[in-house]
């Protein structure tokens, strides 16, 4: 992550030399406006002011590298620069495109990506509100521009990308391609495939472009961990250990990862069903913490109250700390595992009969109360 990594802007007192020696030169080229239409500008960690002064001339903003040096001397906010993309006026005014730079609206293209949040909107089952999927936060951090002239990619048009055969553009892993193949839904093949955390993307690009961005980032943050390392003890290849580790954050508190990874393995190799409320409420619009036995019922290729082994495809993005908790869980007999309180109070164990008597107590509590009929569940 590079959030924090503050640009260096100044190379010292040799920034200055060169400044007195521009001065001394005469006056650099600079535009006197009015500026044109906004251009996407990169700020690359690490860079200094004469990149980022090349850049601006390369992409049409100012007149010369001098006059950007001049102006950025000037402004004490340089200082405070981050990595990222910027939308500034073309033919700017060097002093201008020094003020666009630091201003706050001037930041496009960033993303935050929660852990657990799925790429589709979902809606919450006792208030209707609705939960932004990625597409629609991705949509909204693509603006570019304020009013009438302002230019976003919609949530529609991403869905239809990420939907695509080309999975190359997309950016997919070779250790995910097999899995993303085989989703029968191609709207879901990239669940999971961007990764929780902050993200830069080139608003200016395609909807695949886009998408192959973050993909590619996220792949590189996933392999980080150890994944394409991991399955010695779990016997479990990369792609199939990211769907576990989608389970683990959905279905885990952080202190617990460790041991709901546990129970995942344990159950793939007795053949136990996994059970998951999550993997239920995966593909459903309207959603609660409870679920309902016609829920259940339901034969799709995520719900694991209809099927064996694991779901077709990750069901959110994973934290790099569910991902880890996966590749190494936590050593343990548990087969069995449920939330008993409001607080989220978590208790494993081995023993169907101690199981059945935690989930009595869970319903004591009101966790496992729906807005719904639960067919006396």
């Amino acid at each position: 992550m590079v959030a924090g990594v503050f640009v260096l802007l100044f190379a010292g007192a040799a920034i200055f030399a060169g400044m007195k020696l521009v001065d001394s030169l005469g006056a650099p080229d600079d535009y006197a406006g009015p500026a044109g239409p906004l251009v996407v500008v990169q700020v690359h960690p690490g860079d200094t002011s004469q990149q980022i002064a090349a850049t601006m001339v390369e992409r049409g903003v100012v007149a010369s590298t001098g006059a950007f040096y001049e102006a950025a001397v000037r402004n004490s906010s340089m200082n405070t620069v981050q990595p990222g993309f910027y939308a500034i006026p073309s033919r700017s005014p060097a002093a201008e495109a020094v003020s666009a730079l630091v201003g706050k609206q001037s930041r496009v293209g960033n993303l935050v990506v929660s852990e657990g949040r799925l790429l589709h909107d979902q809606h919450d089952m006792s208030t209707g509100g609705r939960y932004d999927g990625i597409y629609r936060k991705i949509a909204e951090a693509s603006c570019i521009g304020t009013g009438a002239d302002q230019k976003c990619m919609t949530y529609e048009q991403l869905d239809a990308a990420g939907a695509s055969l080309d999975l190359s553009a997309l950016g997919v892993p070779a250790w995910a391609v097999q899995g993303v193949k085989d989703c029968p839904d191609r709207t879901r093949q990239l669940e999971g495939l961007i990764a929780a955390g902050t993200w830069d993307f080139d608003p200016s690009g395609t909807p695949e472009q886009i998408l192959r961005q973050l993909v590619s980032a996220s792949a590189a943050s996933y392999e980080s961990t150890g994944l394409l390392q991991s399955g010695a003890d779990t016997k479990l290849t990369p792609y199939e250990t990211l769907v576990a580790a989608s389970l683990v954050e959905r279905e885990a508190k952080p202190q617990d990862m460790g041991k709901v990874a546990r129970v995942i393995v344990n159950r793939l190799r007795v053949d136990q069903m996994l059970q998951f409320d999550s993997t239920v409420n995966y593909t459903l619009d309207r959603t609660e913490v409870a679920t309902t036995d016609a829920d259940r019922a339901q034969e799709t290729a995520w719900n694991t109250y209809a099927m064996r082994g694991l779901p077709q495809t990750p069901i959110a993005a994973p934290s790099l700390n569910a991902l880890r908790a996966m590749e190494n869980p936590e050593p343990g007999p548990w087969l069995y595992f449920v939330t008993v309180d409001k607080q989220g109070t978590t208790m494993f164990t081995d023993d169907y009969q101690e199981h059945l008597r935690l989930i009595a107590r869970a319903q004591r509590s009101g966790i496992l109360d729906s807005s719904r009929d639960n067919g006396g569940r």
